[in-house]
């Protein structure tokens, strides 16, 4: 009998990408961790929600 090794719906983990203006890349788990951290550079990054 074949194996049906991970054969379950795979699950989808929720990023939040900050982009700040001097080209660094983060990624957090929460909004709040994303929005904390944009805070404490200034601003002025960007958000993006990634879905994996």
């Amino acid at each position: 009998m074949g194996c049906n090794c991970g054969g379950g719906a795979r699950r989808t983990v929720t990023l939040y990408q900050l982009t700040l203006p001097d080209g660094t890349v983060r990624h957090y788990y929460t909004w709040q961790e994303a929005e904390a951290a944009n805070q404490r550079a200034g601003g002025t990054g960007t958000i993006l929600i990634i879905q994996q």
